[in-house]
């Protein structure tokens, strides 16, 4: 029973592992899938196009019944200004509501007056790609559209941690 044990715990930190450091065994990073979502007006854009852009980017996954989603974009756009200044970051919001909540996307967004560029994965392909289980899910890319970092949840304080990580993209 222990050998059982300590092999479901190894197993569980290697993948906890990949899931934190997103280099595969080829020591390539992970890229941006090539899968079609909408923006808010309802124009398809292939996902991909937003990777290699020359530009430090957040891909931020959240619904609009998610309550730590909508704090997370919050308390981001108030530095968010400040972000891109700095560091010529952008932030690219995917929300992952269905067919029954997928109307009060462009309305909240409005109300909200985040500055993100907005889109919507209503058939939940991309978020299938991404692994993505549960929002918020963040994952930052680096000027080259390689997956750098990734962070499941939202507590208060976590746009911190991220900017760590944006600094270190920017070299600064």
């Amino acid at each position: 029973m222990k050998k059982i044990i300590l092999t479901l715990f190894c197993a569980f930190a290697a993948t906890s592992f990949l899931f934190a450091n997103p280099d595969d065994s080829t020591g390539t990073k992970s890229t941006l899938p090539s899968v079609t979502v909408v923006d808010l007006d309802g124009q398809n854009v292939n996902f991909a196009e937003f990777a290699a852009n020359g530009q430090i980017t957040i891909v931020s996954f959240w619904a609009t019944w998610c309550k730590p989603c909508l704090v997370e974009l919050s308390n981001v756009d108030n530095v968010y200004e400040e972000w891109q200044e700095k560091y010529n970051v952008r932030l690219i919001a995917v929300s992952i509501d269905d067919s029954r909540t997928v109307t009060k996307v462009k309305p909240m967004v409005n109300a909200k007056n985040w500055p993100y560029d907005f889109l919507i994965d209503g058939n939940s392909e991309l978020r299938r790609a991404m692994n993505v289980t549960n929002p918020p899910t963040t994952f930052l890319l680096d000027k080259n559209g390689n997956i750098v970092f990734t962070h499941t949840g939202y507590l208060e304080g976590d746009e911190f941690e991220l900017e760590e990580h944006i600094k270190k993209l920017a070299g600064q």
